[in-house]
C-alpha cells in the first residue's frame, strides 16, 4: 500500500473535508480525490461517504484511519528530526488571543526557550478564535490557545483553564452607584454610565448581563479600543466601567486603580482551549510546550 495515499487519507480524515486536506497538503482537489479513490478500489471498500459539506468516514475508514494514523504521525516526526536524529533548535509558532498570550502564555514559555536540555525558538501571532483555528488547520501555527473548542478530528483541544470575569471603573463611578453587591434588578442603575469594550457589539459586557442580570446592556459603547489592556487603562482613567478578567486587572484592583462595581456568587467565566493538530503531538518540541502550559496553567487560577 502506497504511504503517500496513506497520508492523503489520514489528512482527509482529519480534516473531514476534500478541500481543507488538498489544501494542507498542498495538492489540488481533483489530486486528492483521485488518491482516495484509488486507495478505495485497492481496499475494495468505501472510505468515505460524500456529503454536501466534507465527507463523513465510513467504518472500515475509521479502523484504517485509527491503525494508520500513529505510525504515520511517527513517520512525520522521524522525518522532521532528520537521519541523526538531529536536536538542533526547532522553533514553535504560538498564535492566541493578544491579551492572554502575552500575559500568560509567553511568559511561560519563554523559560524553555533557554532550556540546557531542549531549547526551541518561538514565534508568536495574535487573533481572534476563529483566525486561530483557521490558521493552525492550515499549518501556519503549531500550538494554538482558542476560547472557542474546534470540531472535527483535523484538530484537538484540551482545557487549558477558566478565567474569571469582573465588572471594574474608576472608584468615582463606584461611590455613583453607591454599591458593589448589585441585585440583578439593580443592573438598570448601570444604564446611564459610559461602557468601554473592545468592539462595538460590546461582547464582555453582554456575556456579563447575560449571565448576571439575565438582560442585555441598555446603552452602546462609549469608548471602543481593540485590546482589554486599553480597555483597562480606561477603565482607570475614568472613561467608564468594564468587564475584564480578573487576572488582567488584578494589579489595578490591589491598588485601588479600579474598583469592583459587583461581585456575583457565580461570576461568569471564559474557557480557553490549548489547540494542536491531531497527531503532533509527536513531536517533542509541540509536546513539551503544550505540557508547560497546562501545568503552569494550574498556578493562574
Amino acid at each position: 500500500m502506497d504511504l503517500a495515499l496513506l497520508r492523503t487519507f489520514v489528512t482527509v480524515h482529519r480534516a473531514g473535508s476534500f478541500t481543507r486536506a488538498a489544501a494542507l497538503l498542498g495538492l489540488s482537489q481533483p489530486a486528492v480525490t483521485s488518491q482516495i479513490r484509488t486507495l478505495e478500489r485497492q481496499l475494495g471498500r468505501p472510505l468515505f461517504l460524500r456529503q454536501a459539506r466534507g465527507v463523513t468516514p465510513t467504518t472500515m475508514g475509521d479502523e484504517l484511519a485509527h491503525k494508520a494514523a500513529p505510525h504515520l504521525d511517527a513517520l512525520v516526526e522521524i522525518a522532521e528530526a532528520g537521519p541523526d536524529n538531529d536536536s538542533s533548535l526547532r522553533t514553535l509558532h504560538l498564535a492566541g488571543p493578544p491579551e492572554f498570550t502575552a500575559e500568560r502564555a509567553l511568559p511561560a514559555l519563554t523559560e524553555l526557550t533557554g532550556d540546557d536540555g531542549q531549547p526551541f525558538a518561538l514565534r508568536a501571532s495574535f487573533g481572534n478564535a476563529e483566525e486561530t483555528l483557521d490558521g493552525l488547520a492550515a499549518g501556519h501555527h503549531d500550538l494554538a490557545i482558542s476560547t472557542a473548542r474546534p470540531r472535527g478530528a483535523l484538530l484537538t483541544a484540551t482545557t487549558l483553564c477558566d478565567e474569571e470575569h469582573v465588572l471594574v471603573a474608576a472608584p468615582q463611578w463606584a461611590q455613583q452607584i453607591g454599591s458593589a453587591n448589585l441585585d440583578p434588578k439593580d443592573a438598570p442603575a448601570l444604564d446611564d454610565l459610559p461602557l468601554i469594550e473592545v468592539h462595538e457589539s460590546l461582547p464582555f459586557i453582554s456575556r456579563y448581563w447575560a449571565s448576571v442580570f439575565d438582560s442585555r446592556p441598555a446603552a452602546s459603547g462609549t469608548v471602543i479600543v481593540p485590546d482589554l489592556r486599553a480597555v483597562l487603562a480606561c477603565a482607570g482613567a475614568g472613561a467608564g466601567l468594564a468587564v475584564l478578567p480578573r487576572y488582567l486587572c488584578a494589579a489595578a484592583l490591589e491598588r485601588g486603580e479600579v474598583v469592583p462595581l459587583h461581585e456575583p456568587a457565580v461570576p461568569p467565566l471564559r474557557t480557553y482551549f490549548l489547540v494542536v493538530r491531531t497527531g503532533t503531538l509527536a513531536m517533542p518540541h509541540i509536546a513539551r510546550a503544550h505540557e508547560w502550559l497546562h501545568r503552569a496553567a494550574t498556578g493562574w487560577g
